[in-house]
């Protein structure tokens, strides 16, 4: 439970991190990557929090990154670049450069023309750049529509039908090394059965290369694993040896190859909090509004794409329920629209939240933020820049 009297004496808002949480979950995810000899890569996009980072790499989990200041992040955390790939659609020049300069384990690739820019970049340094090329499988995720990446609707990879063209080219791109195959479908997938669809068709596109004398020395299944929103409590780790297995049944792995995966909210999602005061209690025509000190600027995933998380007003919790007397619920039940402070009416975490009277002052804990929360917190309103406590150093 949140240490509530300690967390009343640091300024709001803030993002507090269980440090607990985060070790247990990256101890269940290796012990159970581990039985099958996966490589996990953590996905910098989700938190690049130094402390966060310093944790992963201890569990000789290595780094996925997409743009050149990931990969930057990365090298300056001390995650090996052996152990750091390099995926997104727009990598500019510089970006590859720094990453041909620091020779990283591999570049995963997204389009034709990109091949051609890494080539002539890497023969200028006289490197070979080793490569994976993204493929777009085409397989539905069943996941919000701003966060599916496997179909051809999508801009992301390779599409099955460009592979024949693609696969030639390299004839002509003598500064590639092409050492894997990369998928990645979506984000916050909580149907296993896509991740099953996903197996399926990389084994048909394994065939494919093999039927052209073409040895793939890894797959890269990229992430995507969601986290239960709505019962954080519960489902605190998400179900690593599910998911885990689901793979090992499913995909046909050749001798030798090594299969890869992606995982950031998995990882860091129930173990950040953001922790916020209520300023304002409004009372309105069809509903009353509870204004907090935070806003879209700290939490931006409702705002920009209705995504649920659960609000709490821990000032009225005992144990991590409601305050009871003589086993009795003390705390009446009104409908809330949760709001920050930012002049946009998108700024809204949550409508018709049902909380016990809420009052001025009140702490109020968004749970399941540590993915794509802090990370994508920004100064607008010229608002200071949210920050971190941890639960080990208070």
């Amino acid at each position: 439970m949140f240490p509530l009297e300690k967390l009343k004496q640091i300024p709001t808002p803030f993002y507090y991190y269980d440090v607990e949480v985060l070790n247990r979950t990256l101890q269940q995810l290796k012990s159970e990557a581990d039985k099958y000899g996966f490589v996990v890569h953590y996905a910098l996009k989700a938190n690049a929090n130094n402390k966060v980072l310093n944790a992963v790499k201890s569990y000789g989990i290595g780094a996925d990154c997409v743009s050149g200041n990931e990969v930057k992040k990365a090298v300056e955390t001390g995650f090996s670049p052996e152990h750091i790939v390099f995926a997104g659609v727009g990598k500019s020049d510089d970006e590859i450069n720094y990453a041909l300069d620091n020779s990283i384990f591999c570049f995963n690739c997204e389009s034709s023309q990109e091949l051609e820019v890494i080539n002539e970049l890497a023969a200028a340094k006289n490197k070979v750049a080793s490569i994976a090329l993204r493929i777009n499988p085409n397989v539905n995720a069943n996941t919000h529509k701003y966060i599916t990446t496997g179909l051809e609707e999508n801009k992301f990879g390779i599409n099955l039908w460009e592979l024949e063209n693609v696969v030639n080219s390299f004839n002509a791109l003598k500064n590639l090394k092409l050492i894997g195959l990369h998928f990645h479908i979506g984000s916050q997938i909580t149907d296993l059965g896509s991740f099953k669809s996903l197996c399926l068709k990389v084994n048909e596109i394994q065939t494919w290369f093999e039927q052209r004398k073409i040895k793939i020395e890894n797959i890269n299944v990229g992430g995507g694993l969601g986290v239960n929103y709505y019962e954080p409590d519960t489902y605190l780790i998400p179900d690593f040896a599910a998911y885990f297995k689901l793979f090992g049944d499913f995909l046909e792995v050749r001798k030798g190859q090594k299969v890869h995966f992606e995982l950031g909210r998995a990882i860091v999602a129930q173990c950040g909090t953001l922790i916020s005061k209520v300023l304002y209690i409004k009372k309105g025509v069809n509903t009353n509004f509870a204004i907090l000190d935070a806003g879209m600027t700290e939490l931006m995933r409702p705002a920009l794409y209705q995504a649920y998380h659960k609000i709490e007003n821990i000032s009225k919790m005992e144990d991590g329920k409601w305050k009871m007397e003589n086993g009795q619920d003390t705390s009446a039940i009104y409908k809330y629209d949760v709001v920050g402070p930012i002049c946009e009416s998108s700024d809204c975490f949550g409508k018709a939240v049902s909380l016990p009277e809420t009052e001025r002052g009140d702490v109020m804990a968004l749970r399941t933020a540590g993915a794509y929360g802090e990370v994508m917190s920004s100064a607008y309103n010229l608002r200071d820049r949210v920050k971190a406590v941890y639960s080990d150093e208070i």
